[in-house]
């Protein structure tokens, strides 16, 4: 039952839902409705089917134990499944704030790259969202990079305080679903009235997840106050250099940079196996610095930095780097995001 589709036809269009217990989706969508009913079918199927179609319209009609699906000369009959032990959905919780899509997406992506995606530890596959009035904090670590996002959204009251964790693969999965058009509802009051639940919804997408129960560790005292060496490069030029020169990286092994004289030489290989190597030009103020990083990390953060260039802040070879961004050469650093990355030790 619960791999299926739930498809209700009304006056008021097509309604698409799912559930498993744990996340559930509800779509309403415009659609021209002879004679209303409900019918359930394999949801993964009905997707695979959907995204094979041409761009034209699709007739939806229940026959019997059937459903058939035509767009233009594609026909397909589909088994039902009964729909009277379906499940029934999660209600939304109460909104507790609103945030524009663009900014949610873009957030969710930030940060929820750096949770862990194994099982040792539960706790460290969500993301934190800390609630303080009208600023909402994405956090997400696991334990070698820390990610931390912070935006505005109109949460209503200012003087709220509460936090959620909600699990990151649902989290990433929902954001990319909601879009980025329009503002999204968020509903994360759940943790703090003891439900469990978090909504979700954009328009006429609905969507609800449970939360995860924990103490999430007091990461953010992680992040350096003052930093020794900084380093400003253009985004694209590193990210390239990176993937080039890790071509030769061995398993685990991790890609060296330098910064010194004005310039980055980023490197990977030693010895008898494939080198490589790139220098471009850099503007980095204090002492010449040579650390080492695991270039799928590295890459992580910036692919989702999000601007023209990246600061990259050091204090020792062996302490974590934090990475930024920043639109301007000569401008400020944009500290609303900061991906916190721990080094590898090499030898020298």
């Amino acid at each position: 039952m619960l791999a299926g589709v739930l498809l209700e036809a009304t006056e008021d269009g097509l309604t698409l839902s799912a559930f498993d217990y744990e996340v559930s989706a509800k779509v309403t969508v415009d659609a021209d409705v002879e004679e209303p009913g409900t019918v359930l079918v394999l949801g993964r199927l009905l997707a695979d089917i959907s995204k094979s179609l041409p761009h034209k319209p699709i007739e939806l009609v229940s026959e019997g134990s059937k459903v058939q699906v035509t767009c233009g000369s594609a026909k397909f009959s589909l088994q039902s499944m009964p729909t009277g032990e379906y499940p029934t959905l999660p209600e939304n919780p109460e909104p507790t704030g609103v945030i524009g899509g663009d900014v949610f997406t873009q957030a969710v992506a930030q940060v929820s790259v750096a949770a862990d995606r194994g099982d040792t530890l539960p706790i460290l596959t969500g993301v934190r969202i800390e609630v303080q009035g009208n600023k909402l904090t994405l956090l997400a670590t696991d334990r070698y990079r820390l990610a931390m996002r912070e935006v505005l959204w109109n949460g209503g009251d200012e003087n709220a305080e509460y936090a959620a964790l909600v699990p990151a693969r649902t989290l990433d999965s929902l954001a990319k679903a909601l879009g980025a058009a329009g503002s999204v509802s968020l509903s994360l009051s759940g943790a703090s009235t003891g439900s469990g639940l978090a909504g979700f919804e954009a328009g006429q997408r609905r969507m609800t997840t449970r939360l995860l129960d924990g103490d999430y560790p007091k990461v953010t005292s992680l992040f350096p106050t003052s930093v020794d060496t900084t380093a400003v490069v253009e985004t694209a030029m590193l990210v390239e250099a990176a993937k080039r020169v890790s071509l030769v990286a061995e398993r685990n092994m991790p890609v060296r940079l330098r910064f010194g004289d004005d310039a980055v030489r980023i490197e990977a290989g030693t010895g008898e196996d494939a080198q490589a190597s790139e220098t471009f030009e850099a503007r980095i103020e204090g002492p010449e610095l040579e650390i080492a990083f695991s270039p799928q990390f590295l890459l992580d953060g910036l692919g989702v930095v999000g601007t023209k260039y990246v600061r990259l802040g050091f204090t020792q070879p062996t302490r974590p780097a934090v990475l930024s961004g920043q639109d301007e050469l000569d401008g400020e650093a944009d500290d609303s995001y900061r991906y916190l990355i721990m080094p590898v030790r090499f030898a020298n």
